[in-house]
Protein backbone atom coordinates (compact mmCIF):
# COMPACT_ATOMS: atom_id res chain seq x y z
CA UNK A 1 0.00 0.00 0.00
CA UNK A 2 1.30 3.55 -0.80
CA UNK A 3 3.00 5.35 1.93
CA UNK A 4 0.54 8.30 1.35
CA UNK A 5 -2.81 6.29 2.00
CA UNK A 6 -1.45 3.61 5.05
CA UNK A 7 -0.68 7.35 6.57
CA UNK A 8 -3.80 8.91 6.23
CA UNK A 9 -5.58 5.76 7.08
CA UNK A 10 -3.88 5.44 10.66
CA UNK A 11 -5.23 9.07 10.96
CA UNK A 12 -8.39 8.50 10.21
CA UNK A 13 -8.74 5.58 12.35
CA UNK A 14 -7.42 7.76 15.73
CA UNK A 15 -9.54 10.07 14.59
CA UNK A 16 -12.57 7.75 14.59
CA UNK A 17 -11.29 6.62 17.58
CA UNK A 18 -11.15 10.24 19.49
CA UNK A 19 -15.33 11.24 17.91
CA UNK A 20 -15.97 7.71 20.04
CA UNK A 21 -14.66 9.32 23.04
CA UNK A 22 -15.87 12.80 22.53
CA UNK A 23 -19.32 11.52 21.72
CA UNK A 24 -19.01 9.40 25.26
CA UNK A 25 -18.43 12.19 27.09
CA UNK A 26 -21.23 14.45 25.67
CA UNK A 27 -23.70 11.45 26.26
CA UNK A 28 -22.85 11.14 29.98
CA UNK A 29 -23.03 15.32 30.62
CA UNK A 30 -25.77 14.68 33.25
CA UNK A 31 -24.42 11.27 34.79
CA UNK A 32 -23.26 11.83 38.54
CA UNK A 33 -19.45 11.06 39.19
CA UNK A 34 -18.77 10.57 35.49
CA UNK A 35 -15.12 12.05 34.23
CA UNK A 36 -14.33 13.04 31.07
CA UNK A 37 -11.78 11.27 28.76
CA UNK A 38 -9.52 12.08 25.98
CA UNK A 39 -7.35 10.25 23.45
CA UNK A 40 -3.65 10.42 23.52
CA UNK A 41 -1.87 10.22 20.14
CA UNK A 42 1.53 9.57 19.75
CA UNK A 43 4.01 10.03 16.63
CA UNK A 44 5.79 7.40 14.66
CA UNK A 45 9.17 8.75 12.82
CA UNK A 46 10.49 5.60 9.96
CA UNK A 47 13.46 5.98 7.92
CA UNK A 48 13.01 5.35 4.44
CA UNK A 49 15.49 4.01 1.77
CA UNK A 50 16.70 6.35 -0.91
CA UNK A 51 17.02 9.65 1.02
CA UNK A 52 13.43 10.27 1.20
CA UNK A 53 12.21 12.67 4.17
CA UNK A 54 11.36 10.08 6.62
CA UNK A 55 7.64 8.80 7.18
CA UNK A 56 5.78 10.33 10.17
CA UNK A 57 2.30 9.16 11.10
CA UNK A 58 0.10 9.59 14.77
CA UNK A 59 -1.78 7.14 16.15
CA UNK A 60 -4.15 6.95 19.48
CA UNK A 61 -2.60 5.00 21.62
CA UNK A 62 -4.99 5.19 25.02
CA UNK A 63 -6.95 7.20 27.25
CA UNK A 64 -6.51 9.78 29.51
CA UNK A 65 -9.50 10.66 31.68
CA UNK A 66 -9.53 14.18 33.38
CA UNK A 67 -9.49 14.09 36.62
CA UNK A 68 -11.13 17.86 37.21
CA UNK A 69 -13.82 18.28 39.93
CA UNK A 70 -17.15 18.60 38.60
CA UNK A 71 -19.81 21.08 40.57
CA UNK A 72 -21.39 19.64 43.40
CA UNK A 73 -25.08 19.78 43.51
CA UNK A 74 -27.80 19.97 46.60
CA UNK A 75 -29.88 17.10 46.63
CA UNK A 76 -30.90 16.09 50.49
CA UNK A 77 -30.76 12.86 50.09
CA UNK A 78 -29.64 11.21 53.75
CA UNK A 79 -27.32 8.71 51.40
CA UNK A 80 -25.88 11.11 48.72
CA UNK A 81 -22.40 11.56 49.16
CA UNK A 82 -20.19 14.03 47.08
CA UNK A 83 -16.57 14.14 47.36
CA UNK A 84 -14.44 17.52 47.60
CA UNK A 85 -11.05 17.29 46.24
CA UNK A 86 -9.50 14.13 45.67
CA UNK A 87 -10.71 10.60 46.32
CA UNK A 88 -12.48 7.65 44.81
CA UNK A 89 -15.53 5.97 46.94
CA UNK A 90 -14.33 1.74 46.66
CA UNK A 91 -17.08 -0.97 45.36
CA UNK A 92 -16.92 -4.20 45.67
CA UNK A 93 -18.02 -5.34 41.90
CA UNK A 94 -17.64 -9.34 40.44
CA UNK A 95 -14.71 -8.03 38.34
CA UNK A 96 -13.04 -7.07 41.72
CA UNK A 97 -12.92 -3.96 44.04
CA UNK A 98 -13.63 -0.41 41.71
CA UNK A 99 -13.40 3.41 41.88
CA UNK A 100 -16.10 5.56 41.43
CA UNK A 101 -16.87 8.99 41.81
CA UNK A 102 -20.47 8.72 41.86
CA UNK A 103 -22.23 8.97 45.55
CA UNK A 104 -25.51 8.16 44.75
CA UNK A 105 -26.07 5.67 47.60
CA UNK A 106 -28.55 3.28 48.75
CA UNK A 107 -29.32 0.72 51.36
CA UNK A 108 -29.79 -2.68 49.88
CA UNK A 109 -32.68 -5.84 51.33
CA UNK A 110 -29.68 -6.89 53.75
CA UNK A 111 -28.62 -3.21 55.39
CA UNK A 112 -25.64 -2.48 53.17
CA UNK A 113 -24.85 0.63 51.37
CA UNK A 114 -24.85 -0.27 47.67
CA UNK A 115 -24.46 2.04 44.56
CA UNK A 116 -27.77 1.59 42.48
CA UNK A 117 -26.35 -0.88 40.68
CA UNK A 118 -26.28 -3.43 43.92
CA UNK A 119 -22.50 -3.10 44.54
CA UNK A 120 -21.32 -3.11 47.58
CA UNK A 121 -19.68 0.46 49.67
CA UNK A 122 -16.57 -0.37 50.89
CA UNK A 123 -15.05 1.16 54.47
CA UNK A 124 -11.46 2.25 54.85
CA UNK A 125 -10.63 -1.25 55.42
CA UNK A 126 -11.72 -2.45 52.40
CA UNK A 127 -14.84 -4.08 53.79
CA UNK A 128 -18.84 -3.75 52.98
CA UNK A 129 -20.35 -0.94 55.49
CA UNK A 130 -23.57 -1.74 57.08
CA UNK A 131 -26.70 0.47 57.82
CA UNK A 132 -29.37 -1.44 59.59
CA UNK A 133 -32.94 0.56 58.64
CA UNK A 134 -33.68 0.67 61.98
CA UNK A 135 -30.48 2.27 62.98
CA UNK A 136 -32.36 5.58 62.87
CA UNK A 137 -31.76 8.75 61.10
CA UNK A 138 -28.09 8.79 59.50
CA UNK A 139 -25.55 11.16 59.30
CA UNK A 140 -22.07 11.20 57.46
CA UNK A 141 -19.41 13.63 58.95
CA UNK A 142 -16.97 15.12 56.82
CA UNK A 143 -14.37 12.63 57.34
CA UNK A 144 -16.40 10.07 56.18
CA UNK A 145 -18.18 8.42 59.55
CA UNK A 146 -21.30 7.35 59.63
CA UNK A 147 -23.88 7.79 62.77
CA UNK A 148 -27.27 6.86 64.07
CA UNK A 149 -28.64 8.13 66.68
CA UNK A 150 -25.17 9.52 67.52
CA UNK A 151 -23.90 6.30 67.50
CA UNK A 152 -20.97 5.95 64.91
CA UNK A 153 -21.98 2.52 62.96
CA UNK A 154 -18.68 2.89 59.91
CA UNK A 155 -16.70 4.86 58.02
CA UNK A 156 -16.92 5.11 53.95
CA UNK A 157 -13.60 4.92 53.02
CA UNK A 158 -11.25 7.30 50.30
CA UNK A 159 -8.81 5.83 48.02
CA UNK A 160 -6.41 6.70 45.65
CA UNK A 161 -4.47 4.66 42.87
CA UNK A 162 -1.06 4.67 43.58
CA UNK A 163 0.03 5.63 40.40
CA UNK A 164 -2.87 8.31 38.60
CA UNK A 165 -1.83 6.62 35.23
CA UNK A 166 -3.63 3.12 36.26
CA UNK A 167 -7.06 4.39 36.20
CA UNK A 168 -8.36 2.88 33.69
CA UNK A 169 -12.69 3.27 32.99
CA UNK A 170 -14.31 -0.06 33.46
CA UNK A 171 -17.67 1.27 32.73
CA UNK A 172 -20.10 4.09 32.85
CA UNK A 173 -18.45 6.01 36.22
CA UNK A 174 -16.65 3.07 37.44
CA UNK A 175 -12.85 2.86 36.87
CA UNK A 176 -10.19 0.01 37.69
CA UNK A 177 -6.72 0.04 38.32
CA UNK A 178 -3.55 -1.70 37.43
CA UNK A 179 -1.51 -1.56 40.67
CA UNK A 180 -3.06 -0.54 43.91
CA UNK A 181 -5.11 1.77 45.55
CA UNK A 182 -3.79 4.04 48.79
CA UNK A 183 -6.03 5.77 51.51
CA UNK A 184 -6.46 9.14 50.82
CA UNK A 185 -6.14 11.07 54.32
CA UNK A 186 -7.96 14.06 54.74
CA UNK A 187 -10.70 13.34 52.56
CA UNK A 188 -13.80 15.70 53.06
CA UNK A 189 -17.18 14.18 52.05
CA UNK A 190 -20.49 16.35 51.66
CA UNK A 191 -23.93 14.40 52.59
CA UNK A 192 -26.76 15.67 50.78
CA UNK A 193 -24.87 16.74 47.91
CA UNK A 194 -23.52 14.99 44.81
CA UNK A 195 -20.58 15.80 42.12
CA UNK A 196 -22.21 16.58 38.64
CA UNK A 197 -20.35 15.40 35.46
CA UNK A 198 -16.98 17.62 34.74
CA UNK A 199 -17.66 17.54 31.13
CA UNK A 200 -17.69 21.19 29.81
CA UNK A 201 -20.60 20.95 26.88
CA UNK A 202 -18.90 24.02 24.69
CA UNK A 203 -15.91 22.63 24.75
CA UNK A 204 -16.80 18.76 23.73
CA UNK A 205 -19.00 19.80 20.95
CA UNK A 206 -16.13 22.38 19.45
CA UNK A 207 -14.16 19.45 19.79
CA UNK A 208 -16.42 17.19 17.79
CA UNK A 209 -17.04 19.63 15.37
CA UNK A 210 -13.27 19.83 14.89
CA UNK A 211 -12.60 15.84 14.31
CA UNK A 212 -15.48 15.27 12.01
CA UNK A 213 -14.14 18.38 9.49
CA UNK A 214 -10.30 16.74 10.37
CA UNK A 215 -11.47 13.20 9.71
CA UNK A 216 -13.79 14.80 6.42
CA UNK A 217 -10.61 16.38 5.14
CA UNK A 218 -8.96 13.00 5.35
CA UNK A 219 -11.48 11.00 3.71
CA UNK A 220 -11.39 13.70 0.48
CA UNK A 221 -7.73 13.26 0.58
CA UNK A 222 -8.00 8.92 0.45
CA UNK A 223 -10.74 9.57 -2.43
CA UNK A 224 -8.64 12.06 -4.54
CA UNK A 225 -6.06 9.68 -3.91
CA UNK A 226 -7.69 6.44 -5.32
CA UNK A 227 -9.16 8.51 -8.59
CA UNK A 228 -5.23 9.22 -9.02
CA UNK A 229 -4.48 5.49 -8.74
CA UNK A 230 -7.29 4.47 -10.95
CA UNK A 231 -6.41 6.91 -13.28
CA UNK A 232 -2.45 5.59 -13.16
CA UNK A 233 -3.59 2.06 -13.55
CA UNK A 234 -6.07 2.64 -16.91
CA UNK A 235 -3.86 4.98 -18.33
CA UNK A 236 -0.81 1.98 -18.00
CA UNK A 237 -3.69 -0.92 -19.07
CA UNK A 238 -3.81 1.07 -22.61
Amino acid sequence: MDNTVYTTLNRQSGLMQEMQVVANNIANLSTTGFRKEGVIFAEHVAALDGGEPPLSMASAEGRVINRTQGTLQQTGGPLDLAIEGQGYFQIATPDGNQLTRAGDFTRSPDGELVTVDGFSVLDSGGSPIAVPADAGPVTIAKDGTISASGNAIGQVGLFEPADANDLVHAGGTRFKTAGDVEPVENGTLFQGFLENSNVNPVSEITRMIEVQRAYEMGQGFLDAEDGRIRSVVQTLGR
